[in-house]
């Protein structure tokens, strides 16, 4: 059995909570929240988890296999790094955090001192793998355009761009590159961040977001060529019901990449 602590108990962590419960082969055994948060938490891991404790910082003492992240861009620096440099393997999918300067750096640093891996989530993208594959070759473009409806962008720097509750066509307010997109919309750029590690990298990589009131659901595109070839993909996901700013696939990605964890044979 794989023993596993999470980060986060908000829309996504609770949603992977409800997902895993009843699993043989994984038992979360903390879930880590800050302090205002425990009550709500709890009400949550009673449900779904009721083996774990609710703490406010990870025990490592506890016996800890997997640290699985799930709160937002914050926790990376906060507590995955703390867990890299214990020894412990962790999976991140706020990986936007990693557009902050030096974060991937230190990542890196972290896992290599506790002689560990932290793997990145595909979140709310696919063509991870192809991208991931096809730069080994050479690549010589990647563009990722991003459209979601007006309200996902409320909260943002994009209300400052455009009047978001009055448009009535598609406004693209960022056009620009992953590590600025990353550093500006941290809440919104986890795809971009994403494709950028998988692909080109920050600052290579091109990004377009755009606040459209045509569309319902979270609209991801993204075209990329090089010496593989050429591809493209888009993708229209639904958000999930408890916070329209996040996928509803970024916890299919979060519960699958934990399953192949357990799995005799993982794809």
């Amino acid at each position: 059995m794989i023993r596993l602590a999470m980060i986060g108990c908000g829309a996504i962590g609770a949603s992977v909570l409800e997902l895993l419960h009843g699993n043989a082969d994984l038992a979360v055994t903390q879930v880590v929240a800050p302090p205002e948060a425990h009550a709500q938490a709890r009400a949550v891991v009673e449900r779904w988890a009721p083996q774990a404790a609710v703490v406010s910082a990870l025990d490592a003492q506890a016996g800890v296999d997997l640290v699985v992240e799930c709160a937002g861009h914050g926790a990376v620096a906060d507590h995955v790094l703390p867990a890299l440099a214990r020894g412990i393997p962790c999976v991140v999918a706020s990986i936007g955090a990693l557009g902050a300067p030096g974060m991937a750096q230190a990542l890196e640093e972290a896992a290599r001192a506790g002689g560990t891996q932290v793997q990145l989530l595909s979140g709310a993208i696919g063509g991870i793998d192809a991208l991931a594959a096809a730069r080994i070759g050479g690549l010589d473009e990647v563009v990722y355009t991003g459209r979601k409806p007006p309200q996902a962008w409320k909260g943002t720097p994009a209300e400052a761009a455009c009047d978001l509750g009055a448009l009535t066509s598609a406004h693209c307010f960022f056009d620009g590159n992953a590590e600025d997109a990353a550093q500006r919309y941290p809440k919104n750029a986890n795809v971009a961040a994403t494709l950028a590690f998988a692909g080109l990298g920050l600052q290579r990589t091109r990004v377009q977001l755009f606040a459209d009131p045509a569309v319902s659901e979270n609209v991801h595109h993204v075209q990329a060529r090089g010496a593989f070839g050429s591809f493209e993909l888009t993708m229209r996901g639904k958000p999930l019901a408890a916070n329209p700013k996040t996928s509803a696939l970024t916890v299919y990605s979060v519960v699958r990449a934990l399953l192949n964890r357990s799995r005799a044979i993982a794809i």
